[in-house]
């Protein structure tokens, strides 16, 4: 490998603080922010979602409020298609 190309690659302290679960692992992420966790201290970088309060992986559904706009486009716009029909 060719030398002072790559960036660092070193132990990082997510965070998603919707959960409030922390993760440590090894990333490239450059942040400033420091927090000590399990007596040492690590680089920080907060989420805002991962895999611990994603509706995915968790199983929790949430209601999208789409069914309003497709009501009112139907509304608005279904008339056309039904006027070249006979």
């Amino acid at each position: 490998m060719r030398k002072d190309i790559h960036p660092e690659y070193k132990e990082v302290l997510f965070h998603d603080t919707n959960a409030d679960v922390y993760f440590l692992t090894r990333s490239t992420v450059a942040t400033k922010a420091t927090r000590e966790y399990e007596g040492k201290e690590y680089p920080y970088f907060p989420l805002d979602i991962s895999s611990a309060s994603h509706p995915f992986y968790t199983g929790e559904q949430r209601k999208a409020s789409n069914e309003g706009r497709v009501a009112s486009f139907n509304k608005r716009f279904g008339a056309f298609a039904n006027r070249g029909k006979k």
